[in-house]
């Protein structure tokens, strides 16, 4: 384990690297990527190598010492990380992502659950160091939201999260019901790649509707309150997509183009998976019996997703953001019905 591993270097004032510009950051971004996942390898060697340190001090004391156990936790995660990174292998697994709530009919409650989903999402990013940005966020009419898009960027942040597209389901006491009532709420989560620059998605402007309209709602310093917002509706797909997140209108427009293209490419990969039927989530309703996973807080706490039978009734700590047992439980799931085919 004490081989290190050496990150790749280009000398960019080679002749002819930058007559092209696009091959050229095409080509940097991949060596980024590679560098990347050498720097998570010479990370687990390092940790491995500190822990060793811990445990040999451990025996030498015949006692366990703090410092030890919280050593072994982050060696744990990294282990946990590497666990779910070799069950991925489509192409687009690695790349950045766009991660999009819509809530259901219902209300202030689905409104409400689309923003617990939300802060779950921005828990999970937080809590993995991976960096994040906010495009849209609109308030719901007196809680939660009505809809936000969020970029993750991180390796394999696509093909991680591909465990969540689909829709939510929420069971529990309505705090908006003063009856104290039981309701269910749902929500639609969306998880499309971040497509590079070298995948050409042709779009038809006859085929968009742009809008602008002014930023509002949270969503801290990474929303401008400024007339420069925009929304873009494909005509041809009904897909809508919008940004917020810039104070120049020209490059909010150009950052939801992006994403629509992102979107569209979901589309034909989908299309070309005999996929559409059961993901375009666009044409489908987001409620009673097309859940992928069910939240239940009462009458009592679990949390189940109905495709591979992964539960648990700490619903607190999945709402915190730990939600990797489902992604590697879907992984899994999603590789063994692949190999029956």
């Amino acid at each position: 384990m004490k081989n290190k591993l050496k990150s790749l270097e280009i000398k960019t004032s080679s002749d002819g690297f930058w007559n092209d510009k696009s091959i050229a950051n095409n080509i940097l971004k991949k060596i980024k990527k590679f560098n990347n996942r050498l720097d998570f390898y010479n990370e687990l060697s390092n940790q491995y190598e500190l822990l060793d340190l811990y445990l040999k001090e451990n025996i030498d004391n015949n006692k366990v010492n703090i410092e030890s156990i919280s050593e072994l936790k982050k060696f744990s995660n990294l282990v946990k990380d590497l666990e779910i990174r070799t069950l991925l292998n489509n192409n687009d697994d690695d790349k950045n992502v766009v991660l999009t709530i819509h809530p259901g009919a219902g209300g202030k409650d689905s409104q409400d659950w689309a923003f617990m989903l939300y802060r779950m999402y921005i828990k999970w990013a937080e809590s993995n160091n991976y960096k994040y940005s906010i495009l849209s966020y609109n308030e719901g009419d007196e809680t939660g939201i009505k809809d936000v898009s969020i970029q993750i960027n991180a390796d394999y942040a696509f093909g991680k999260l591909q465990s969540e597209r689909g829709i939510h389901r929420l069971v529990r006491i309505s705090p908006f019901d003063s009856n104290a009532k039981r309701h269910t709420s749902f929500a639609a989560v969306f998880i499309d790649p971040l497509i590079d620059d070298d995948i050409d998605i042709e779009i038809n402007d006859n085929d968009l509707k742009i809008d602008t309209y002014r930023a509002s709602g949270a969503g801290g310093q990474h929303v401008n309150k400024t007339d420069s917002a925009v929304r873009i509706t494909h005509l041809d797909s009904g897909i809508t997509v919008q940004c917020q997140n810039q104070r120049s209108q020209l490059k909010n427009k150009n950052i939801a183009i992006k994403i629509l293209k992102s979107r569209l490419y979901q589309l034909k990969l989908d299309e070309m998976n005999n996929k559409k039927n059961e993901l375009n989530l666009e044409k489908k309703d987001i409620a009673w019996g097309s859940q992928i996973r069910s939240y239940v807080f009462h009458p009592y706490n679990l949390i189940k997703d109905h495709r591979t039978n992964y539960e648990t009734s700490n619903i607190q700590k999945v709402l915190d953001g730990s939600i990797d047992e489902y992604i590697k439980a879907y992984l899994l799931f999603n590789m063994e019905k692949n190999n029956v085919k």
